[in-house]
């Protein structure tokens, strides 16, 4: 008898064929047949009328401290994710010296906008190298598999020291990287990660360690993937130099014979420079590199609002006034005539990111319940204030003020120029390019994009009403076996007999994203945004119920990642 049924679903098996009705049987944490009157089950789901996919497999998440305290590795575990890779843009918390533990943090806290003081509340730092830190991972159970980037942000401190994290390595001090680059491999880190853009600074100002490194030092370091199985290096780009930038990764490609992968996202002011990056990558794949472009499905976005890191008035003097009470007596105040006239007629509203926001007021929309990721251009705040022939300053502090002050407006910055996700819809279904950037655990103040997974199914399989569909079977797909194949998860992101049984069964009409909160779940207090879904009748990892009807079974089959996983069959 097998340990689990799942009958009468629609399966939709990962591969991007055709999907089809039929069962799923689950034996000892793996997939024992998939077809009709597969045999009975100590456990049965039925999933008439039900979607059955394999598990999402996320591979740009910063769940680096996270993972020490949350076994439920929210929000991607809400979303039916069964394995995330971490240690994404070059910044984590290993190889580390107590010394530089505050300065990581700071670090991590800059980049990716993770509070510092939940960071340093939640770490137990049971560790020093990154062998180290996988042994700490490994020691919590969870709801989903992990795997770890080796960041190079936090090498570079521990060989160079955190006040020469950006200066000029040595040749002995590239030497040395590289040594431990290879004992984190041969500890089982799936990669290295690195950060190249300019918008990646830490708390204090300082542009990311390893923003600026040399060629050289990125190519030594990438050697050490070499003849070592399936590794990723992974690079943050801000595709300014493409040339340059080309250049190395594919000098690390070829010497490495790894996937070298960057991001590739749409510019407002060169709508078609990611093209350019995409032709380049190819090009040189034709001289025998291998660079993988990863793309996002969805736009980098900041979410704007009272309870939200920003906001265009965060500056004004009133504003600073009431700014640390409580949510509720804030709100109270902000209603008031006086405080709301003062806010509006002052001038501080104007600096800093608030005239990012409000010298974009074309594309600043409500996000709406169920939030709306790709609204038309009647639907902006600078639409609304023209019909309603007012200030559109006016419009936002109303707007933010909905909800008891829970609203949030959404700021797409990049992704979205023409008014709309054609670009978006192109790189997904680009062959060459693979999904990424939902960037869970991270930017906990301004964005939640960790639902990207039901979002892929909600927007481009089933709902999107401003342009073509994806069909869902390739939105699976991307998502599964794509994802899983890049990184060497050769066990998973198939239904097929032999697979790890990671599986969900989603009520697809039912399908819904909820709007984003703002809670302070975190340690110590801290704030962030989290977007829940409904829908997901069960998610199945390694054979075990983790979730059903989107709450928690407590169940913990998850573990780390070291390397590579097997395909059936195959020796490890």
């Amino acid at each position: 008898m097998h340990d689990l049924v799942i009958t009468n679903g629609t399966v939709v098996d990962g591969s991007g064929g055709p999907s089809r009705t039929a069962d799923v049987a689950v034996a000892d944490g793996r997939i024992v047949a998939v077809g009709r009157d597969v045999g009975p089950g100590r456990r049965t789901i039925d999933a008439e009328g039900h979607l059955v996919t394999p598990g999402w497999v996320d591979i740009h998440t910063h769940y680096d401290g996270q993972v020490t305290w949350d076994p439920d590795v929210s929000p991607s575990g809400w979303h039916g994710v069964t394995t995330v890779v971490m240690g994404n843009c070059g910044v984590g918390f290993a190889p580390a010296r107590p010394s530089e533990r505050e300065w990581l943090i700071q670090l991590m806290e800059g980049v990716e906008d993770i509070p510092g003081a939940a960071l340093a509340e939640g770490m137990s730092w049971n560790w020093e190298t990154f062998p180290e830190y996988l042994d700490e991972v490994e020691r919590m159970p969870r709801v989903l598999d992990v795997a770890a980037l080796l960041p190079h942000g936090s090498l570079r401190a521990y060989v160079l020291g955190e006040g020469r994290a950006n200066g000029e390595a040595t040749a002995d001090e590239i030497g040395e990287m590289a040594k431990l680059a290879r004992e984190a491999i041969d500890a089982g880190a799936v990669g290295i990660s690195t950060t190249r853009t300019m918008l990646h600074r830490a708390k204090d100002g300082e542009l990311a360690a390893g923003t600026t490194a040399a060629a050289n030092e990125l190519i030594g370091i990438g050697e050490a993937l070499a003849h070592a199985g399936r590794r990723v290096f992974s690079v943050a780009s801000d595709m300014m130099d493409l040339q340059g930038e080309i250049g190395w990764m594919a000098e690390i490609s070829r010497r490495s014979h790894v996937p070298v992968t960057f991001q590739v996202l749409q510019v407002e002011f060169m709508p078609d420079l990611w093209r350019q990056w995409i032709d380049a990558a190819l090009a040189a794949n034709r001289k025998g590199a291998w660079l993988v472009p990863q793309v996002a499905g969805k736009p980098a976005s900041v979410m704007i609002g009272f309870s939200s890191n920003y906001h265009p008035f965060a500056e004004a003097a009133a504003y600073r006034d009431i700014a640390r009470l409580p949510l509720a007596e804030r709100v109270a105040r902000l209603r008031t005539p006086e405080v709301r006239a003062a806010i509006l007629a002052d001038d501080g509203k104007r600096r800093g990111m608030a005239e990012v926001m409000l010298g974009n007021i074309h594309k600043l929309f409500p996000l709406g319940d169920p939030p709306d990721y790709e609204p038309g251009p009647e639907q902006s705040v600078a639409a609304i204030a023209e019909r309603e022939g007012r200030p559109a300053i006016e419009v936002v502090y109303d707007l933010m003020l909905q909800r008891d002050g829970q609203e949030l407006l959404y700021l797409p910055l990049l992704g979205y120029a023409g008014g709309g996700l054609s670009a978006i819809h192109e790189m997904l279904q680009h062959p060459a390019t693979v999904l990424g950037l939902g960037d869970g655990g991270a930017h906990c103040g301004v964005l939640c994009d960790a639902s990207l997974p039901t979002f892929m199914l909600t927007h481009w399989a089933r709902d999107r009403a401003r342009g073509e569909r994806i069909p869902l079977e390739q939105v699976v797909h991307l998502q599964t076996r794509r994802t899983a194949e890049f990184y060497g998860f050769d066990d998973r992101g198939l239904l097929t007999p032999g697979m790890v049984a990671d599986l969900n069964v989603i009520d697809y009409d039912a399908l819904q994203l909820e709007a984003p909160e703002m809670v302070h779940d975190l340690p110590a207090g801290g704030k962030r945004l989290i977007q829940r879904a409904h829908g997901y009748r069960a998610t199945v990892k390694s054979g075990a119920v983790v979730r059903e009807h989107d709450e928690s079974t407590g169940e913990r089959p998850g573990r780390l990642l070291r390397g590579p996983q097997p395909a059936p069959g195959a020796s490890a």
